[in-house]
């Protein structure tokens, strides 16, 4: 059953949230980065968000929580269906959301968009392996959680965007159900607000860009040979 909704855009500290609920007991936390590890996840998650409805206990059976995309796409939804969960909202500097969005997320779009990532694709499409969809369900979570087209790409519409979700979540979510929350921040509004024991070891500080570049959320190909049903 989950307990936490996130609400976040990526490259809001979601890697660091991910580790902090998992440590206060609200674990284990589904992120992108989990889908590589589980691939099982992956085809019942694009059905559901492309649906825009599903039997979320049955998605999500065995998470307490989630961050980031692709389940935050369809918060709104997963706000109604677990009524008692509470919302957490990742929040950052939005300049340097947007230059970390432009060399993380970004990059790997382009990635997907290339030639080899578009000859890739086609592969697993007839081989029916992992890659095709996961391709599917990143791109989808992109375009759901940032920017649709190229013309919504500048600077000031990207911030536009950021901060209009923000004022979204918080016009949706009734203020006590809600946290704003920057990782800056540390153990003690996320403990107060979770009502839970501050830990003694620091916070997680996890995935900065560098971290970002060789870790496996940079690339999907061992998909290409594994086949998930």
């Amino acid at each position: 059953m989950v307990r936490v909704v996130c609400t976040g855009l990526g490259r809001t500290g979601t890697n660091s949230i991910k580790a902090a609920l998992e440590r206060l007991g609200y674990g284990p936390c589904l992120h992108a980065v989990d889908l590589f590890a589980n691939p099982r996840l992956i085809r019942p998650l694009l059905g559901a968000i492309e649906s825009g409805s599903a039997d979320w206990d049955e998605v999500l059976a065995g998470y307490e929580s989630f961050v980031g995309g692709p389940v935050s796409t369809r918060w709104r939804e997963l706000a109604e269906y677990y009524p008692e969960a509470k919302v957490i909202h990742t929040i950052r500097d939005p300049e340097r959301w947007l230059g970390s969005i432009q060399e993380t997320l970004f990059r790997r779009r382009q990635r997907m968009s290339s030639l080899p990532g578009r000859t890739a694709v086609l592969l697993s499409s007839m081989l029916g392996t992992d890659y095709a969809p996961m391709v599917k369900l990143l791109q989808t979570t992109l375009e759901s959680q940032t920017f649709k087209s190229p013309a919504e790409q500048t600077r000031e519409r990207a911030i536009e965007l950021f901060k209009a979700h923000t004022n979204e979540v918080v016009e949706t979510i009734p203020a006590s159900r809600l946290l704003i929350f920057d990782v800056k921040s540390g153990w003690e509004p996320l403990c107060k607000f979770l009502d839970v024991p501050m830990p003694a070891e620091p916070f997680p500080r996890m995935n900065d860009r560098a971290e970002y570049a060789k870790s496996g959320l940079g690339t999907a190909v061992p998909l290409l040979l594994r086949r998930t049903r």
